[in-house]
Parts: C-alpha cells; structure tokens; sequence
C-alpha cells in the first residue's frame, strides 16, 4: 500500500469531514446474535443479516457499513444465520500441502465472490501464524511452519479475496501459536529471532499481498498484549513496515482504552470484551478519554483514515452489481485442494488400488459411511445441503460451546464404491477392535479411518487419536497387514503402528468433496502430490516443548511459553538438534518419479538455483523441489529458501528457477534495526524434503545490512 496513494488522499479528505461521534463509530465493531451473543445488539439496524462483526457507515459520505465474515476455510455461519450455506474448503494445511500459489489465490477468489453475495466487505481471512507446536488446536487453520512457505501462500489467498473488492486481514499478529488460555498467554520470545520467523512471514505477506487490515493475537509477547503491544504494532508494523492499512483486535482481544495510543485501530465484537474484561473500550471509555484529551486528536483521525484508506484501496466502497457465484466451480475448487493436500506417507506397493480390483474390501472407521471431518471454532462452515452429522462436545471457556465433531457430508465409502465397482465392500464402525479385526481378516484390503476432533480454545494433550482408535488400528493390522490408514486431523498425529500397516494417507480436514478426493488418491484417479508443511515428530521429547505449559490448567489460568527455539521453529529446530523426525517436513511420495539434473547456483546478493527437473516415471505428477540453506562458512543454518510446484507428463522436463528473498540468507540485527547477511560462502541444497537433498553446492555471498 504506497504512501500518499489516491486512497490515501481520499480518506483525509473525507475523514476530514467527518464528526467526532462519526469518527468514534468507526474504531468499534459489535458481533451479531449467535448462540453464545443472544441478544440483539441496538447498534446492528433489525434488517441487518447476522455476522461476526459489524461497523456502521458514514453514509452522507458514501462509506459504507463493514460488514464481518469468519474466512479462513470458507465464509462461516453457525449461529449466525440460520440455513445458510457455503463452499467449505480443506484446512489450511492442505493447501499448505499443495505448495501451490496458484490454487490458494483461486481459493482466496473463491472467498471474495461468495462473501460479496451475501454482503460481507471484510473477511477474517489470512490465518498464518507459524505452526510451533504440534498440540495447537488451531493449526489447522494455519499453512505451515515456515516463514517463506506461510507468506507465499497468505499473500495469494489475501490477493485474491481483495481482488473481488473485498478486504482480507492477516491473522493473528504475533505469536497466537497455542490455545491453552490464550487469553492469558504470554509468549516470551527473542525479539531478534521473532523478527526472523513469525514476524518476518507477516513481513512478506504484508509486502506482497497488502491486506487491508492486520489482526491482532489474544496472547501476550514478552509481557505486553499483542492489541496493546507499542513495539509490535507501531515500531514495527505501522514505522519500520510502512503498513498503511488498520490493525483490528482479534474479538475480546482489547485489554483496555490504551491500546489505541499503542497500535490499536479497531476494537473487534466489543460485547466479547465485556464478557472478558468487564466493558467495552472503545466506546464510552475511548470518547471520555478523547474528550479529556489523553488520546490525541490526531491519533483518533489516523485510526479513522486507517480504516478508510483500505475501503478506498480495495474498492470495497464501489462495488457494482453482485457477481454471479458458480457453486459448481467452487465447489471444483474445494475438490483440487483436497486432491492437491493429500499427503501420501507410506506405500508398501498397496495404493493404487486398481479400478477394475474384485477384492475384498473392508472400509473401517471414521464415520467413513456419512462423510468427513472439519475443525471446528470460528472458522466451521456449514456447507450446501448442511453437516451429514453434527455432535457437540463441549468445554471449558468462551469456545467450549462452539466445540463440536462436524462431518462434511462428502462419503469416502460411497465414492470408494462407485470407483470400485467389481470389489465387495464392507463397511464396520471401528467402534470394537475385535469386530473390526473381524472384518479385517475376511477381506483382502482394509482401509481405516483414524479421525481427531481439533478446535479453537482447545490444545491437544498428546498426538495420539482419540477414543481408542490406536488400538483398533493395531488390531486390525495384526489381523491383516493389507491395510491402510487415512487419517482426517489438523495436526501431526502419533502412528505407533506405522510398521505394521502397509500405506498411510494424510487427509487433513479434506472440506465438502474430501470424500471424493480420498477415493480417488485410493484408487489412482489421482496421483498424489501433497508434501507436509509441518514435521511429524517421531516423540514430543524431540519438540521444543515435551511439556506444554499450562496443559489442563483451568480456564483463565495466567501461563507464560517459552518459545526458546526462536526462529528454529519446526524442521529447523531438527536440523539443529540432530533429532529424527517421524515424517519431515517437505515429504510426500507419489505414483511416479523425478529426477533433477543440470543445477546450476549462483551467488551475489542472494542465492538462485537452476535445475531440471523431469519426470522419469510413467505417469503424469506434480513434484515440488525445494531449494534450502544449508550452511553458512563453518555454521550449520537450515532454511527453506524457495519451492515450486512441477507438473509434469510422463518424459517431460521442465527448467526451474528457484531465487531466495535475501532475508532468508540473513539475521536480524536488533541493535541496527536491519537485516544482516555475513559475508561469505553459503552451502545450498536441492530437497525432496528437509532430509532428502541433493545438488549440493556452495556460493559466494556478497555481506551488508540493508532493509527494516
């Protein structure tokens, strides 16, 4: 967002001509009726449809009310009005998985045209806040534990939702990376090393994608919350940055009228700060701190600007007739990221079934016969035709209501049947390991569904799966080692059968036609190409965090995480300790094979590869090289510099070049406030994952300090 932009000049004038009481309405935004917000709010007209949040206009000034929609993995409605529905994308991490730009900006579109049908100018998109911890209930929501990876794909979802002339945030700033009393979070960190990791995909995003506003965490940074956090949201985001858009807080995630002299442009579902905090600050409290002059006339018009000039930049104040919606093609769309999410761990030989296979089949688990499963907090979709099942589950704290098993009605048991036509196919609930061992050794394949119900407000005690389902799988492979495991979960899940059972199938939460898309990776419809955006650990004592602080602590409970990794967050914190990881981050197999050949590294001001790139198996695939650092001089220093994603026929090649964002070769130098690359010579490798890598080389890099 340049300074000084027709936008910019737009706001001042009409900021200019607004009233105080003008001005004031436009810093608070009031959540409509759910089931958790029963009452009506007298500031939402009656004639209003029901959102997360809502911002009265200026109309005699031609601004328009904002209107708020829940984004991240479609435009969310529970509670919020009743019989509506939407394209329910995957998890995030399935797109991460897919490492491919491309589709998260068709996705991001996606999102833009269904929330201009029903009246939403700003969407609550943009989740990603790096995965630290593999127990956060919310990684699903989430792309990866990269800082590169995370920017390149936030940035396309976030271009393509303002390219429909909606604005996107980028969420949660910084550090929201777990769940367990968020709200009384602290999350300590070096500042040097936030500024290489979390902040620093932010950064990218920021720079790339230009949203219209930032989201601010729930949680604590070194003591001070992120909403009233000077370093972070003016030093930062607002000076060292040049952001031009407004910071919004996450809802009941104001702490107090001050947060506007530190940062803070909006307070987000006001009556949630109530319920938190005791009041709204941004209203009565905000107004009789102006008027006794403690919050500046010139900071409550910045704020006010703040917000109009993304209106303006985004062109969420001209919009035109509302544009056709095609739920066939979105529904396409939801379809190609699950098939391009799938992670495919383990083939022994066993996938792909083959279509004309008569075997004996048995389908396991999962609730398998009615559909899939989805995260569940804020971002639930209901989609078309609604939720094939739907349980509450309840628990502690503002989200326990919210806290439910929600099954997309997508079948992986009808679309198995339907590509199978000549197998006999049976289906048994996993409820008892002895009958699904049954099942098992009368069959000639089993294919089992292992599920975990993961949530906003809620962290994982362990990776293992939940209610028995590890048993039953091990049963079952004893029985018959021809089995299959696909797991449904947003997180890295614990396999302490891995051995005894012959493939293993990453699903994710694979959205509304994951059903399909799982069957067609069974049978070879599809060839898998998803890689993981996160590190399997073989064993929580090789994470940063064995123990997580706070786990099982009652709700409201102050805790403090020492994110003491810094910014050697996932595959990063491996490469530095030695530790093996269950899967690493990057992997992924196929029904096909690749080959690089003829690389070619450059130095200078930063590194780029070259390389071919051909597929040498005998059908058509998608590959992802991954270009890393390696090492600098005599220091080990493992960082993800640049990917792609190839999509090639059997025989053909393709040349790739991979150029790494200097501030990957860098570290950030706090006493100078800039980045600072070591003069020298950088090690570099082409991967197929962070444990797979060839065309190893070393290039000369040119030292210096340079940017914010």
């Amino acid at each position: 967002m340049p300074v000084d932009s027709g936008a910019d000049k737009q706001a001042r004038a009409i900021e200019s001509q607004m009233t105080n009481a003008e001005r004031l309405s436009l810093v608070v935004s009031v959540i409509g009726v759910t089931t958790e917000m029963p009452t009506h709010d007298k500031r939402i007209p009656p004639d209003m449809a029901m959102s997360v949040g809502y911002v009265p206009g200026v109309p005699r000034l031609g601004v328009p009310a904002l209107r708020m929609s829940d984004a991240s993995l479609g435009i969310t409605n529970p509670g919020y009005r009743p019989g509506d529905t939407a394209t329910a994308l995957p998890a995030a991490l399935a797109t991460g998985a897919s490492f491919n730009p491309v589709l998260a900006r068709e996705a991001g579109r996606m999102l833009g045209r269904e929330a201009r049908e029903r009246g939403f100018n700003v969407l609550l998109g943009g989740g990603m806040n790096l995965v630290r911890d593999p127990r956060n209930g919310r990684n699903f929501e989430y792309l990866s534990e990269d800082p590169w990876h995370s920017a390149v794909l936030a940035a396309e979802a976030v271009a393509g939702t303002q390219a429909e002339g909606v604005i996107s945030t980028v969420k949660h700033f910084s550090l929201n990376c777990n769940e367990t009393n968020r709200h009384w979070l602290d999350a300590v960190i070096d500042p040097d090393a936030h500024r290489e990791s979390d902040l620093l995909a932010f950064q990218i995003a920021i720079e790339r994608a230009q949203p219209g506003a930032v989201m601010s965490g729930y949680n604590k940074i070194n003591g001070v919350y992120a909403g009233d956090n000077q370093l972070l949201l003016n030093d930062i985001l607002k000076d060292a940055w040049g952001y031009a858009g407004w910071v919004m807080s996450d809802w009941g995630g104001t702490t107090g009228w001050e947060c506007a002299l530190h940062g803070l442009d909006q307070e987000s579902g006001a009556q949630i700060d109530t319920m938190m905090w005791g009041q709204e600050w941004f209203t009565h409290t905000l107004q009789t701190a102006y008027q006794e002059g403690r919050l500046p006339r010139e900071r409550l018009s910045d704020m006010v600007r703040r917000i109009l000039r993304s209106i303006y930049a985004v062109g969420a104040d001209t919009w035109g007739p509302t544009p056709a919606v095609d739920m066939d093609l979105h529904h396409h769309i939801a379809l190609e990221t699950a098939r391009q999410g799938i992670v495919l761990l383990k083939n022994n030989g066993i996938l792909p079934i083959p279509a004309e296979s008569a075997a004996r089949i048995a389908v396991i688990g999962g609730y398998a016969h009615l559909g899939v499963l989805t995260g569940t907090g804020s971002s639930a979709v209901v989609p078309p035709g609604g939720y094939a099942a739907s349980i509450n589950l309840g628990g502690p704290g503002i989200m326990g209501s919210a806290r439910s098993l929600f099954l997309l009605p997508s079948s992986p048991l009808d679309e198995l049947r339907k590509l199978l036509p000549d197998a006999t196919i049976e289906y048994d609930p996993g409820t008892n390991p002895a009958d699904a061992a049954a099942l098992a050794r009368r069959s000639d394949i089993v294919v089992v569904f292992g599920i975990r119900v993961e949530s906003e407000g809620f962290d994982l005690p362990d990776l293992a799966l939940p209610w028995g389902q590890d048993s039953v799988i091990e049963a079952i492979a004893a029985a018959n080692p021809e089995t299959v495991v696909v797991l449904e979960n947003g997180s890295p899940i614990a396999m302490p059968w891995l051995d005894e059972v012959a493939g293993v199938v990453e699903a994710w939460y694979p959205g509304q036609a994951g059903g399909l898309a799982i069957a067609e990776m069974l049978t070879g419809v599809i060839n898998p190409s998803g890689r993981l955006p996160i590190t399997f650990p073989a064993d929580l004592r090789d994470t940063p965090r064995p123990d997580l602080s706070g786990l099982g602590a009652p709700w409201g409970t102050p805790t403090t995480i020492s994110y003491r990794e810094g910014s050697d967050v996932g595959y990063r914190w491996y490469a530095k300790t030695g530790a093996k990881p269950l899967f690493p981050f990057g992997y992924g197999l196929t029904y096909t094979s690749f080959a690089y050949t003829d690389a070619e590294v450059s130095g200078g001001d930063t590194v780029t590869m070259n390389v071919t790139v051909t597929n040498t198996g005998a059908r058509e695939g998608a590959d992802v090289p991954q270009l890393y650092l390696t090492g600098v001089a005599e220091k080990a220093l493992f960082r993800l510099m640049g990917f792609a994603r190839v999509q090639l026929a059997p025989g053909q090649s393709q040349r790739v070049e991979l150029t790494a964002d200097p501030r990957l070769l860098a570290h950030f130098d706090g006493g100078a406030g800039q980045w600072r690359i070591a003069d020298g010579a950088y090690r570099v490798a082409l991967g197929r994952s962070t444990t797979d890598l060839e065309a190893h080389a070393q290039v000369q890099v040119r030292g210096r300090l340079f940017g914010d």
